[in-house]
Formats: structure tokens, C-alpha cells, sequence
């Protein structure tokens, strides 16, 4: 077991570096199991192809950030890591996602988002008493913000300074969800 991670991970750290240096459409498998060391049969022991080792690598880094903030009190953290991450790999990312591949890369960004504001709402807000259905409806509007922003950066290049846009977008939307929260308390009261 450890030693399939192992070559997994080879695998895996092998096509980032080549996505950091060239287009997805110019890498083949042969060029990663070229720098790994291993033969073509050991790469597809591992993965179907290039679009399930991109898929492991995206759910990977989602799982990551899920892992460093299972109860997210703030929501500015999980933003900050996932971010990091993106800029970690700017030309990877970029790569990816002018790729005929995109689909890949826009999916995971979908479920961090969602991943991280119903976490973010779960934790904080667990004993909100609310309906289902408006605890349904924030977190769907808070996840599409989130992502209409990310794929905003993306689409433009990931020029801007993300981070500092994020940290002020965060620091302005301070309170949102508890407005939200809030307001949903109160018109339940009223309808009592």
C-alpha cells in the first residue's frame, strides 16, 4: 500500500511539473512515467488516463482543504488555503483549464465551494433554527458567489491579486450569512 502512494504521488508531483512548464494537450503519458522512472503499464495500474489523474488531483487538494478546516469558524481560512493552492499552481491551473479538460477542473472548484460554505454554515450556524430548505437556499447562494468569483480570476488569467481581493470581498461580506441567519429566524417567528 505504501509503496503504490508512493508511485502515485510520483505520478501526480511528475504532471504538475509538466503542467507547470507546457500545455495539457503537449504531455503524454510517456513523458510522466519518463520522469517518475516507472513503465506505462504502472502508470495505467494507477490511472485510466491523463483526465483521471487531473480528477485525483483536483479531488485531492478539495479533500486537503476539507481535512486542514473540518469546522470551519472562518470562512477567510478555507478561502486563503484553497487560493494558496491555486496559486501553487497558477500555470498548472491555467493549463487545465484551457484544456479540453476544463470540465474537470471547474467540477472540483464547484464541490470546494460547496464543500466549504455547507461546511462553514453546518458548523457555525448548527443550531440556527431554521428550515432545511433556507438552510438549502444560503449556502447554494454563498457557494455560487464563491465560485462566480474563482472562475472570474481564472477566466481572466489569474492576473489580479486574488488574495487581497478576497480578503476585502470577506471583510466587506463580514455578517452576510448571520444577516441571512437571521432574517430567516425572525420570518419564522413572525409565522408562528
Amino acid at each position: 500500500m505504501a509503496n503504490t502512494s508512493i508511485t502515485k504521488r510520483a505520478i501526480q508531483s511528475a504532471f504538475l511539473e509538466l503542467l507547470d512548464q507546457r500545455s495539457l494537450s503537449r504531455i503524454t503519458v510517456k513523458d510522466i512515467t519518463d520522469i517518475c522512472g516507472i513503465n506505462r503499464n504502472t502508470f495505467y495500474y494507477h490511472y485510466q488516463d491523463i483526465p483521471a489523474l487531473i480528477e485525483e488531483i483536483c479531488s485531492d487538494a478539495v479533500e486537503q482543504i476539507v481535512r486542514e478546516y473540518p469546522n470551519l469558524n472562518s470562512i477567510e481560512d478555507c478561502v486563503e488555503s484553497g487560493l494558496q493552492f491555486a496559486l501553487q499552481h497558477r500555470r498548472a491551473i491555467l493549463h487545465i483549464y484551457n484544456s479540453d479538460n476544463r470540465q474537470i477542473y471547474v467540477n472540483s472548484l464547484w464541490r470546494m465551494c460547496e464543500r466549504t460554505i455547507s461546511t462553514y454554515v453546518n458548523t457555525v450556524f448548527a443550531d440556527a433554527p431554521i428550515s432545511e430548505e433556507d438552510r438549502a437556499i444560503i449556502i447554494r447562494y454563498h457557494k455560487c458567489e464563491c465560485f462566480g468569483l474563482m472562475v472570474d480570476w481564472i477566466s481572466n488569467g489569474m492576473r489580479d491579486d486574488i488574495l487581497s481581493q478576497m480578503r476585502r470581498i470577506l471583510m466587506l461580506k463580514r455578517g452576510s450569512v448571520e444577516e441571512f441567519i437571521r432574517r430567516c429566524v425572525m420570518e419564522n417567528a413572525q409565522s408562528l
